[in-house]
């Protein structure tokens, strides 16, 4: 039961922002009474704190078996623009900025998360990229990381902006693709764009 209404909260969340849904509504959509949801959590501040957590450690469980793989480096490449690409599909804007603004304790989960974990990962893959030949080797993989970071983090606030012009989809590919180009080998580049192509998972959608 808990982890059915932390999917039902992290859902409803991600897409509508986290002040409009209430807790009722989670109650609802889970069928379930307010009072056992009260049950599992205290209130609501824990119950978005909950949610989030768990979506980000799911997100870190796949990445580190992917990684995990004999290469990996373009499994993992693949996997995360898919999972980013779902994220800004069906991410509502206001659901950050209400969070940095009435969830500090979240936000700074975040923050910690992006910093701790992805900008790891993301160096561990560029290395591994490096010794596998895909990768640039004169490239600085630390910058780059951090680099990349920065981009999502400016591609997610984005629309706090006065410029829409574009969706964060739209956004994020544009600077994927940047990215990419800019630290692949031939060999790099020509594996992963095949590895798109064949692979379930990224059909119907164009190539970076």
């Amino acid at each position: 039961m808990r982890d059915k209404i932390l999917g039902i909260a992290s859902e409803q969340f991600s897409q509508y922002g986290v002040r409009a849904i209430t807790m009722e509504d989670i109650a609802r959509l889970a069928g379930i009474s307010k009072k056992t949801i009260y049950q599992e959590f205290k209130d609501k501040k824990q119950l978005v704190k909950d949610a989030f957590t768990k979506v980000l450690q799911e997100d870190q469980y796949v990445l580190n078996k992917v990684m995990a793989g004999e290469d990996g480096v373009i499994e993992h490449l693949v996997y995360t623009s898919k999972i980013v690409r779902e994220r800004f599909a069906n991410l509502n804007p206001m659901a950050l900025l209400e969070i940095q603004k009435y969830f500090p304790e979240v936000w700074k989960m975040f923050n910690e998360f992006k910093e701790e974990i992805i900008v790891t990962d993301i160096v561990g893959v560029i290395e591994k990229g490096k010794r596998l030949g895909y990768f640039r080797p004169e490239i600085n993989a630390k910058i780059l990381a951090n680099m990349r970071v920065d981009q999502i983090s400016a591609t997610m606030m984005s629309q706090s902006s006065a410029n829409k012009e574009f969706s964060l989809l739209t956004l994020h590919l544009e600077m994927l693709d940047h990215f990419l180009h800019g630290i692949f080998t031939e060999k790099g580049r020509q594996a992963y764009l095949q590895k798109q192509k064949s692979d379930k998972i990224t059909q119907g959608i164009e190539t970076v």
